[in-house]
């Protein structure tokens, strides 16, 4: 007589808080968000680099190539990391994708 109303599973109960999660699946998930995350993030400094050694004043070449050089560095790196996120080997043809803004930065710079 006094049954309380069963809760829709899509809320939280409050005496059971904790619903089981599958973790290798969460696992996959975590892998993946952080492998974007440190792609993008390097991705977004390796660009900021080339078009600083865009904007440089033509005066300093060495330094402008010196930039698209560390970015080129960097892209490599940041690429490698996503696939070490995933327990893979860095070594890949899809490192070359690293030095693509460093090559055309370096297009700009030298033209």
């Amino acid at each position: 007589m006094n049954e309380q109303p069963r809760r829709p599973r899509h809320l939280m109960d409050p005496d059971n808080p904790i619903r089981t999660v599958n973790d290798k699946s969460l696992t996959h998930v975590q892998q993946w968000v952080a492998s974007v995350l440190v792609v993008f993030t390097v991705a977004h400094l390796v660009v900021g680099l080339v078009i600083a050694a865009v904007a440089i004043d033509p005066a300093y070449q060495t330094s402008r190539i010196g930039l698209c050089v560390i970015a080129a560095a960097f892209g490599v790196l940041g690429l490698a990391g996503g696939f070490l996120i995933h327990r893979r080997s860095p070594i890949t043809p899809w490192l070359i994708l690293g030095i693509v803004p460093s090559v055309v930065g370096l297009w700009f710079v030298l033209r």
